[in-house]
């Protein structure tokens, strides 16, 4: 027992430095390393992609970019450690702008625009490698920009102002998803929050809009007064039209039948009163009462 307890102090001696540090046997080493080598290896083989984001994977022995394939979706991937992968922002977002543009007639104009965007997910990997992460800064804000000019080039400053904003909007978005159609990137509204004259012709032009609105109101008077009359008119030629067929239609014969019939319904009545036959106009009684 001795001998054994001896040859373990002996082996723990050997396994000490001069200084009393442990020292870890040669044939560790080897195991070591390849366990930090396989540490390396899994943290660089492993890509975790949240949601609303795609991945796309960069081959480096394998052709580049991966544009043949749908890209990466939510979720854990494991990748060789020799290959990357970059990953995008698919939900929609927005694009704010502000921009001077000019009219028809070379005034500027101040244009604040929002696009609502996102890029194509099926061809992300033609994005990434034909366009680049930087997409919406050397594609989608030029393409805007472009549109927004050339639609705006097209009207007045008072078309813009009051009447055309709708189909402003719509031109532009038309135009720049004309642009964007081989871009990779999915345009899905242009909204223009304002259009910002100069003081002098946004003055001039609610002063002109503030006259129309009256001359349209003191035509309207005028109209209504005209159809009044007219309407008085035909009342009034109506009733004469009346008048005169009913004093074509009354002759003496009726007349003195319709006397004859009041004379019959008045004196069957309660009250008492005095009739005197044939002592009226044409022969019609005279009907005397109590006074």
């Amino acid at each position: 027992m001795n001998s054994i307890l001896y040859f373990w102090l002996n082996q723990k001696k050997t396994k000490m430095s001069n200084n009393g540090q442990l020292q870890l046997p040669k044939s560790l080493l080897p195991i070591i390393f390849l366990v930090i080598i396989g540490i390396i290896f899994i943290s660089k083989s492993t890509v975790n992609i949240d949601a609303g984001e795609a991945g796309v994977l960069w081959k480096r022995f394998g052709g580049g970019v991966v544009t043949n394939q749908p890209p990466l979706g939510e979720g854990f991937h494991l990748v060789a450690p020799w290959n990357t992968v970059t990953i995008y922002n698919v939900r929609q977002q927005e694009l704010f702008e502000k921009m001077k543009v000019l009219s028809s007639n070379g005034l500027d104009i101040l244009l604040e625009v929002s696009a609502w965007y996102q890029p194509n997910y099926n061809e992300l990997g033609k994005l990434h490698k034909e366009r680049g992460e930087q997409y919406k800064e050397n594609v989608l804000m030029p393409a805007l920009r472009s549109a927004a000019r050339s639609v705006v080039g097209r009207y007045t400053p008072e078309q813009l102002y009051a009447s055309k904003r709708d189909v402003i909007q719509l031109e532009i978005f038309d135009e720049t998803k004309a642009i964007l159609d081989d871009q990779f990137v999915q345009l899905n509204q242009v909204l223009v929050r304002d259009v910002t004259l100069p003081p002098t012709i946004k003055n001039a032009i609610e002063t002109k809009l503030k006259y129309e609105q009256e001359s349209l109101e003191y035509k309207f008077r005028i109209e209504k007064a005209q159809k009044e009359a007219k309407r008085q008119v035909i009342e009034a030629q109506g009733k004469a039209d009346a008048n005169r067929i009913l004093s074509a239609s009354l002759t003496d014969k009726i007349l003195r039948d319709k006397g004859i019939d009041a004379t019959i319904q008045l004196s069957n009545s309660s009250n008492s009163k005095v009739i005197v036959i044939g002592s009226g106009k044409s022969g019609l009684p005279i009907i005397l009462g109590n006074q």
